[in-house]
C-alpha cells in the first residue's frame, strides 16, 4: 500500500504520522505526507502531477481551508470555493489513477442547524447547516455526494469520517482564526504571562465533544484498513463525554497552572449551542476502543504548546 495523506502537516496529519511512527504502521504500508508546499490542490493540474509523482494506492484526504467561527463568518464564499476545488481535484485524481480507497475528513458542522439530538450519520442532508459556516459545511457535504457518485458509477471505495472537535499537538493556536480549544490554550498562556484575567468569548455555555488528535489518528488507520461502507462514520467520544466551553477553559487553566480569573465576554457570538453526535455506529464496530480522558489529553496538548511556543503560536 502507498498511502498518500493530503494536509499531512496539519493537526490530524501530524497525529497520523506520529501514531504510524510509534508502531501502528504495518510492514506493507508506505506513508507519504504532503502539504500545500508539495502541490496546490485547488489546481487540477498540480493535483494530477502529485498523484502521478507518488502513485498512491490509498488516500487519506485531510487538506482543506479551515478556520474558527469568526473566520468562517467573514469568508463563507472563500471557504465554499476553495474546498469545492480541493475536494473535486483530489477525488477525481484518485478515480483517474485507480486509487483503491479514499478516506476523506468531514466535520460535525455539516449537520443541519435545526435537528434532533444526538445527530447520526443518516441526518447529514436533512436541512441547511448553521448560517455561520454554510460555505465550509456545504463544501464538505458534497464529498459525501461525490463518494456515492463514484461508488454507484465506477464502483469506487471512497468514504468519509466525521470527527467531532479535534484538538492536540500541532493544532492552529491562532487566537483570531483558530478553533476554540487551541485558542483558549494560547489565551491562558498569555494571561499567565501578563498576570491578567482570562477572557473567554461567549457565555461559556455551549457544549462540545472533543476528540484527541492521537485517538482520531488511530481510528483513521482502522477506517482505512477495515471500514468498507461508502456511508460516512462519526468518530467521536460518547454523548456523556460532552463538555461545556466553561469546563474546557477550566481544564486548560488547571493544566497550565493558571490561577487568575475567568471572564466571559457575552458580546461575542456563541455559535451553535450544541451539536451532540452519536458514536453508536463506531461502537458497534469497535466496542472496546479506549479514548484518552479529556483532562489528560488537554494536559498533553498544553505541555506540547508550552514546549513548542515559538512555532505553535504562529
Amino acid at each position: 500500500k502507498r498511502i498518500l495523506v493530503t494536509g499531512g502537516t496539519g493537526l490530524v496529519g501530524r497525529a497520523i504520522e506520529k501514531v504510524v511512527a510509534d508502531g501502528e504502521g504495518q510492514p506493507d504500508e508506505e506513508w507519504i505526507f504532503v502539504s500545500s508546499r508539495d502541490a496546490d490542490l485547488t489546481s487540477s493540474s498540480e493535483t494530477k502531477a502529485l498523484f502521478e509523482r507518488h502513485k498512491p494506492t490509498h488516500v487519506i484526504h485531510l487538506a482543506a481551508m479551515v478556520g474558527g467561527l469568526f473566520k468562517n463568518i467573514r469568508s463563507n464564499l472563500d471557504f465554499w470555493r476553495t474546498n469545492i476545488h480541493i475536494n473535486d481535484n483530489v477525488l477525481h485524481s484518485a478515480h483517474e489513477f485507480g486509487v483503491q480507497k479514499v478516506v476523506s475528513c468531514l466535520s460535525t458542522c455539516i449537520f443541519p442547524d435545526k435537528t434532533t439530538y444526538p445527530i447520526d450519520e443518516t441526518m447529514i442532508h436533512n436541512g441547511p447547516p448553521h448560517s455561520s459556516n454554510f460555505g465550509y459545511s456545504y463544501a464538505k457535504r458534497m464529498i459525501d455526494v461525490q463518494n456515492r457518485g463514484y461508488s454507484e458509477q465506477h464502483g469506487r471505495r471512497f468514504t468519509a469520517v466525521i470527527p467531532t472537535n479535534v484538538f492536540g499537538p500541532h493544532d492552529n493556536f491562532n487566537i483570531e482564526d483558530g478553533h476554540v480549544l487551541p485558542g483558549l490554550i494560547h489565551k491562558v498562556y498569555l494571561a499567565k504571562q501578563s498576570g491578567s484575567a482570562l477572557t473567554v468569548w461567549g457565555t461559556g455555555k455551549p457544549r462540545r465533544q472533543f476528540i484527541y488528535s492521537l485517538d482520531l489518528a488511530r481510528l483513521f488507520l482502522w477506517v482505512l484498513r477495515e471500514y468498507d461502507e461508502v456511508e460516512p462514520i462519526i468518530l467521536s467520544v460518547g454523548e456523556e463525554d460532552e463538555v461545556s466551553i466553561r469546563e474546557a477553559a477550566e481544564a486548560i487553566a488547571e493544566a497550565m497552572e493558571f490561577r487568575g480569573e475567568l471572564v466571559f465576554d457575552t458580546t461575542k457570538s456563541d455559535g451553535q449551542f450544541k451539536k451532540t453526535a452519536s458514536n453508536a455506529k463506531l461502537r458497534r464496530y469497535l466496542p472496546g476502543f479506549q479514548f484518552t480522558p479529556f483532562r489528560k489529553a488537554v494536559k498533553e496538548t498544553c505541555a506540547w504548546f508550552n514546549a513548542n511556543y515559538a512555532n505553535a503560536r504562529k
